[in-house]
């Protein structure tokens, strides 16, 4: 009983000292504020090492405190020598923070030894500061850590902007690892009732009256020691339609539409400590020319105008992503080419994002792209095109039934020139005629969200013109790739293609990880385009049928002609899901 006494005893002393020192090292009690009679000093607590029931290592962890406490007291009186002359004077100094942390790293090893608690348990200060500071000190020189600078577009929330995800939480994250599950599977109605139910002019809706996984893709963003990656795979149909719409993996070998089918994203590289952040990355990356976002997840409507959906979800190549300050991002691109896996021609595409956002309701996105030689079969064909969106919330209270409403404005303007046609005009006679190729379109989108955000309604459309058609999506009749074309609906130089597209979506958020939809699409065009009631595949009687294709990809059929209307209504109920 007399050792436990003197061993609990000898505790309580350790631990009054430790805690006197680490928070009052120059007084027992200091006062919070000014007052004019500071508090006096009280008598330190003298901790005999040789006192009599002390064992040898009871003994050495009190001349360690003792030398603790000398030490704190030099490094107080060389880091803060006025704070310190001015404490001996009238009242105790604070404490200096990097000679605290040095004690309470030292004392919490102390105590854990003494009461038997794993001190590997607590966490440094010196790890604590390094996951809050992206910039440490320099190794090699003496100081403390610099303060972080602000993190880019993290000064207020912008999970409400068209192309952003709405979630606000990750579960699972880790400093090494934070993890992404993506599922979308929709349910379309279309009016026109194909009966291969086969839907054609869309890059995200592609069967008629059937359930089908559009995307299901699993992975996440990697980040360690400034060294970044990300991979996102993609089931379902995006991984063949996407494929499909790609004509450079008919040039070369190695099937490159095979090798990137099941990847939607996969990129690495690095993260420099310079400005608010750079960020070097090589891989697939998504493009987000159009405003929308190739996850429908992300996006006020599930179908967007032609404007996002003709333009590219992806490329393949080097991006830098510069921010100069938390409100802007620069970021130059050297890729492939066009939406596309490898290069058409002979010359790859350069292109830049240029992404302002100067307050918490208000986002300026320009996206350029020049030079590229994205014409499949057709070199010395050169390629521009502008994307410019702008995204406005000017209704934000949280509080009312209508808890919010934004609008997004997107303009695109484009042209090819050689190899036969003019950006500008039409001009020339017979052999030498270079007909105008362009494109020139829009599209608005106005958002409002009720009952704290549970509830979402969008209503928008837009409006294209595309002569020469090089910006359309080809309709897979008999199956036809953007590689194979078809004769049953050209893409030649001149050719007229002009549509215009409405919507409304119904949107319930019963959480920030799921989304209800229910769509009205309606779609238009100037010539026969959308699947009718006979469809687009061919009943094959002349040549072999292989996976519902007769002959080879797109090719002509003796006695068939799709059936191809100017308008097209559809519903669409689809359940959207990430974590």
């Amino acid at each position: 009983m007399r050792a436990f006494g003197q061993k609990t005893n000898f505790v309580c002393l350790v631990f009054a000292a430790l805690l006197c020192t680490s928070l009052f090292p120059g007084s027992v009690f200091a006062d919070d504020k000014n007052d004019s009679n500071p508090p006096a000093k009280a008598a330190p607590i003298k901790m005999d090492a040789s006192a009599p029931g002390l064992t040898e290592r009871e003994r050495w962890l009190l001349d360690r405190v003792e030398q603790l406490e000398k030490r704190v007291a030099d490094l107080e009186s060389r880091g803060n020598p006025s704070a310190a002359a001015e404490a001996s004077a009238s009242q105790p100094a604070s404490p200096n923070p990097a000679t605290s942390s040095a004690l309470e790293n030292a004392t919490s090893s102390v105590i854990g030894a003494t009461t038997g608690e794993v001190a590997s348990n607590a966490i440094p200060k010196s790890a604590e500061l390094a996951s809050v500071s992206a910039q440490a000190t320099e190794k090699g020189k003496s100081g403390a850590a610099k303060a972080s600078k602000a993190e880019p577009f993290a000064f207020a929330d912008f999970t409400w902007l068209n192309g952003n995800a709405r979630t606000k939480d990750t579960p699972y994250a880790t400093q090494f690892f934070t993890p992404e599950i993506r599922a979308d599977v929709d349910y379309n109605y279309d009016f026109n009732h194909p009966k291969d139910d086969t839907i054609g002019g869309s890059s995200e809706v592609f069967r008629s009256n059937e359930v089908h996984v559009t995307q299901l893709g699993v992975g996440g963003d990697f980040h360690y020691d400034n060294v970044r990656a990300r991979l996102m795979t993609q089931f379902g149909l995006y991984s063949q339609t996407t494929a499909r719409n790609d004509a450079s993996p008919a040039r070369g070998q190695w099937n490159l539409d095979n090798a990137y089918r099941y990847v939607s994203e996969a990129y690495g590289g690095y993260h420099f400590n310079a400005l608010h952040g750079i960020n070097v990355d090589a891989g697939i990356f998504m493009s987000y020319i159009g405003l929308f976002s190739y996850y429908q997840f992300d996006n006020w409507a599930y179908q967007p105008s032609y404007v996002s959906s003709n333009t590219p979800w992806f490329f393949n190549g080097v991006r830098v992503q510069i921010f100069p300050t938390e409100h802007l991002k620069i970021e130059p691109w050297f890729v492939n080419g066009w939406q596309s896996y490898g290069r058409f021609n002979n010359r790859p595409g350069f292109g830049m994002q240029i992404l302002w956002r100067p307050n918490g309701w208000l986002s300026v996105l320009g996206n350029q792209y020049a030079l590229g030689e994205d014409a499949f079969g057709a070199p010395g064909r050169v390629r521009y095109h502008t994307d410019d969106s702008i995204e406005i919330k000017y209704y934000d209270k949280p509080e009312n039934f209508l808890s919010k409403a934004a609008f997004s404005l997107t303009a695109d303007m484009g042209c090819e020139h050689g190899g036969g046609v003019s950006c500008s005009t039409n001009h020339g006679q017979g052999a030498n005629f270079h007909p105008k190729q362009s494109f020139l379109g829009y599209m608005f989108y106005n958002r409002f969200w009720f009952h704290k955000d549970l509830f979402g309604l969008t209503l928008g459309g837009g409006k294209i013109n595309n002569p020469g058609r090089y910006l359309v999506l080809l309709p897979p009749i008999n199956g036809a790739t953007a590689a194979s074309g078809t004769p049953y609906f050209t893409e030649n130089p001149g050719d007229q293609f002009k549509a215009w597209d409405a919507s409304g979506t119904f949107d319930y958020m019963p959480s920030q990880y799921i989304t209800f939809r229910w769509e009205f699409d309606h779609r238009a065009a100037n010539v026969p385009y959308f699947s009718g009631p006979n469809g687009i595949t061919p009943t094959c009687t002349t040549a072999p049928l292989v996976e519902n294709i007769c002959g080879t990809p797109g090719a002509f059929v003796p006695g068939f002609a799709p059936d191809l209307k100017k308008i097209e209504n559809r519903i669409g109920l689809s359940i959207l899901v990430k974590f």
